[in-house]
């Protein structure tokens, strides 16, 4: 087999060896500046020019300025706090909350303190899942009782804490204990000293902590030092994308062991449940406020050495895909706003918080009605801790505002210490469960059913169970994607006159809920009878997917200028312009070494999909605002753009009059990689494609990609909403999906 390479130097005749001539003097000439070219896609930019878009710059991790906006008034709070404690219930997969199944606690092993008793206790949270802890109740006490909830923390040892005799003789000479044996275990001693002023109190463990053995330490917290190492996650399980794309995380499980420990604590008979607390130090600070914020039981939030202005949490048990996307733990401590909350920082990263963070706080329990329910201890001659003095602090607060009555000052006084073996749970008769992988694929796939379980009791049959399913998974979807229609600007960069149309070429900006100034090029084409409706033509090579490769409009979008239809086209993120050397991008951006860990970047980042949603959004406001105003606004999404088209709906309510969509049958489920450009955390969960897509209803839709029907949940809600008519499948020639979408917006 030979292969044609051209025409021998020694055959070039005359007229070909002139026009090579031709041509190098053409190539000589110099070139006209980018933004001037007419060519298949129009720079609005220099050709060595990236848009001024806060997007390109570095990503936001656990560390940095965390600020909060107080309450103005309360009407005003009830709808901020709807939104932030809805997404962190998404983030961490409790919307909806997991069914709660009962507990079948077990309570063994009674201990005498003398004047209070421990005992030994566990109780599925989920079937076959166990939180474990210890119960210390007074002795001699009638009535119901105050109940506490200790969460304890990332301390060695957890609820069997000691710190050793040489350690705490330390602590001692320094002040930040009494006694030699309570110094040991501050963990028992918080629980002693609460029993002993009239509480009961339950302690439980973190996952992977003592008795809490199911999920192994160095999975649940110490993957953040093989992740580095690892690069990737894993297939499957914990830190994978398919649980990612489930809202199946750490920090979730976490805090619905603590709902179901404020179940238990709640159901006792001798506790009083309108008298509970909850107090932790570090971690278990996290989950104090985290418990607070998502579930109205507890009356006394006390969160020790957590709450601060410049840092958020640096354990994998502390972050969760979406939870601080223009909100952080500040914000969190505030929902429990206007109820008592004492903070206690300490020489560690809540260093700062009496100048950044507790100042804004009081204005907003001020502006709650709450000013004198809020305190805060700046102990910061200690290192991080919940040591004697912290204690003390703790239990001042909540003697007061549980209506304890006892006299102060309280002091801690001498206790006999327990050891790990005398506070296990796990014995001959009552046998440690299985743990492991099976124990991790049991829980997950548990969580997965069970979620889909309520979701598929949505399915809209009328109007009445539509309104339902926008509530949920709407409002879950609103979460996962946090931008409606933005405020916009438009800096025009160039006008030239067509033959039968105008292009224009500019820079539309809006500002994102993550607070990034985004900047996008765009081209509009306003054909000179217009009927008054604009097109927003997305395309998955960005703008340059309006125009041929001689720079003329392509053939659809001609017939829609034709028709006097105005077509805007627009580069999203990481589309034209965004592309340096024109190189497209693969793989999202990670925070450094975090590639394995989606968590952590999704935690503080949106993803790019999130993103390019955020900017279709921005193009409608921008075209909905031109002068003048148009009569309609449809969307064409072709080309690999139909997902965020999708999503776009789904947020933008009646933004659009009509919508054209190829989703090219795109599935969440169907991508094993959490940096893949469009993954999306959490929309697997909530139906996929499709369930999104059934939020677009009533909208005026015209579909291709599914095959002969559209998807079940999408059929059914624009049934629900009566308007089965105004959903049209396409399952022609995939060649003609552009040209057959222009046709259907001009059949209209």
């Amino acid at each position: 087999m030979s292969i044609n390479a051209g025409p021998r130097p020694e055959r070039i005749g005359f007229q070909s060896l002139t026009l090579f001539l031709t041509l190098a003097v053409i190539a000589a000439l110099p070139t006209p500046p980018a933004s001037t070219m007419h060519a298949a896609n129009p720079r609005v930019l220099e050709a060595d020019q990236l848009p001024a878009d806060a997007r390109l710059g570095p990503l936001k991790g656990e560390q940095g300025d965390f600020g909060f906006t107080p309450a103005k008034s309360a009407e005003e709070w009830k709808q901020r706090a709807d939104e932030v404690r809805r997404s962190v219930r998404v983030s961490l997969g409790l919307w909806p909350l997991p069914t709660k199944t009962p507990l079948a606690a077990v309570i063994h092993g009674k201990l005498d303190g003398g004047d209070y008793t421990v005992e030994k206790v566990y109780f599925e949270t989920t079937p076959g899942f166990f939180t474990t802890g210890n119960l210390y109740r007074p002795k001699g006490k009638d009535g119901k009782r105050p109940g506490v909830l200790c969460p304890h923390g990332h301390f060695p040892g957890g609820r069997f804490q000691d710190i050793g005799r040489e350690a705490v003789r330390r602590e001692i000479a320094q002040g930040a204990e009494r006694f030699e044996d309570e110094g040991r275990s501050f963990m028992q001693s918080r629980c002693v000293q609460l029993a002993r002023m009239g509480c009961v109190v339950f302690h439980y463990d973190m996952l992977g902590y003592a008795d809490s053995v199911q999920l192994p330490m160095e999975q649940v917290h110490q993957y953040a030092r093989h992740r580095v190492k690892a690069k990737q996650a894993p297939a499957t399980g914990f830190f994978s994308a398919a649980a990612e794309s489930r809202l199946q995380n750490v920090m979730g499980v976490h805090t619905y062991q603590s709902i179901r420990a404020l179940d238990f604590l709640t159901g006792l008979p001798d506790v009083d449940t309108q008298r509970i607390a909850v107090t932790g130090a570090s971690g278990g600070g996290t989950q104090t406020f985290m418990l607070c914020a998502v579930d109205d039981r507890p009356l006394v939030s006390v969160p020790v050495v957590m709450v601060s202005g410049t840092r958020q949490g640096g354990c994998t048990c502390e972050a969760a895909c979406g939870l601080r996307i223009g909100t952080y733990n500040i914000e969190f401590a505030a929902l429990h706003a206007p109820k008592p909350m004492l903070l206690i920082s300490a020489d560690d990263h809540t260093r700062g918080l009496a100048e950044r963070g507790f100042p804004e706080l009081k204005q907003h329990y001020a502006a709650l009605g709450g000013k004198d329910r809020l305190a805060h201890a700046a102990l910061l001659h200690f290192p991080h801790n919940y040591n004697y003095v912290s204690r003390t602090a703790m239990y001042h607060f909540l003697n007061k505002h549980l209506c304890l009555g006892i006299e102060e000052p309280i002091l801690e006084s001498p206790y006999r210490r327990l050891t790990g073996e005398q506070l296990t749970v796990w014995d001959e008769k009552h046998p440690k469960p299985q743990g492991g992988a099976v124990a991790e694929k049991r829980l997950l796939d548990w969580l997965n059913d069970d979620a889909q379980r309520q979701l598929a009791e949505l399915m809209p049959r009328d109007a009445k169970s539509l309104t339902r399913y926008r509530e949920l998974v709407g409002g879950a979807v609103d979460a996962l994607i946090r931008q409606r229609l933005p405020e916009v600007t438009f800096e025009t960069k160039k006008t030239s006159k067509r033959e039968t149309f105008q292009e224009t070429l500019g820079l539309l900006r809006y500002r994102s809920v993550e607070g990034h100034q985004a900047e996008l090029p765009v081209v509009i084409l306003v054909p000179k009878n217009g009927t008054g409706r604009t097109v927003i033509w997305l395309d998955g090579a960005g703008k340059a997917g309006l125009f041929d490769p001689d720079g003329s409009p392509r053939a659809p979008v001609r017939s829609l200028l034709d028709a006097g239809s105005t077509v805007l086209g627009v580069d999203l993120l990481d589309q034209g312009e965004f592309l340096r050397d024109g190189k497209p991008s693969f793989r999202a951006r990670a925070l450094a070494g975090e590639e394995g860990f989606a968590s952590w970047t999704y935690c503080y980042n949106l993803p790019p999909f999130a993103q390019r949603v955020h900017d279709v959004l921005a193009a409608a406001s921008l075209a909905r605002n031109q002068e003048p105003k148009p009569k309609a606004v449809d969307l064409v999404a072709v080309n690999g753009a139909g997902p965020w088209a999708v999503a776009a709906l789904a947020q933008g309510g009646n933004a659009f009059s009509r919508a054209a969509l190829d989703t090219r049958g795109f599935r969440f489920a169907n991508l094993t990689d959490a940096c893949d450009l469009d993954f999306l955390p959490g929309a697997v969960k909530y139906g996929d494609l499709p369930g999104i897509l059934a939020l677009a209803a009533p909208i005026e839709l015209w579909l291709a990609g599914e095959g002969k029907d559209a998807p079940q949940i999408v059929r059914a809600a624009y049934g629900a909403a009566g308007a089965a008519d105004k959903l049209t499948v396409y399952s022609g020639d995939a060649k003609e999906t552009a040209k057959a979408a222009a046709a259907w917006l001009l059949q209209r």
